[in-house]
């Protein structure tokens, strides 16, 4: 039809022509409450970004000469993060001629995964970047 008939018609049951797609040939349009449509779609996105999850990085910072209980500390926190849904980083940070011996930094990266495989998935393994090692964990999807 249209787009006079069109407007008439909308007119006569007071409502609104919106073209649906105004790139079609002809162009595509509908009768409807404009400003009901917009409150609906605002309702739905309003609804969608309720339910999203923000999933934060968490850092834990250990040291390559780090005694048991200090570890068992920050493993208690990098699962209660987990815990929680949070990603966690995991650094350790290379001092002095601490840097000749990156491999120890790897064991105690493996050891600390290991120690939290049962609440975490290792997103990144342990890298060496710099004069810093990296690895970061993920939780690990609820079934």
């Amino acid at each position: 039809m249209s787009a006079e008939k069109a407007l008439d018609l909308a007119a006569k049951e007071d409502l609104d022509l919106v073209k649906i797609a105004p790139q079609a040939k002809p162009p595509v349009c509908k009768i409807m409450d404009y400003g009901k449509y917009k409150f609906e779609q605002a309702k739905r996105e309003k609804e969608a970004r309720k339910n999203q999850k923000i999933v934060d990085t968490k850092e834990v910072r250990l040291s390559l000469n780090i005694d048991t209980h200090d570890f068992n500390t920050k493993l208690n926190n990098a699962i209660k993060f987990l815990k929680h849904g949070d990603k966690v980083k995991v650094t350790i940070r290379f001092r002095g001629r601490e840097m000749g011996h990156s491999e120890f930094g790897y064991d105690l990266m493996k050891k600390f995964s290991e120690a939290c495989e049962e609440y975490a998935v290792i997103n990144k393994p342990a890298k060496l970047e710099g004069r810093n090692m990296l690895m970061f964990l993920s939780p690990k999807p609820s079934k």
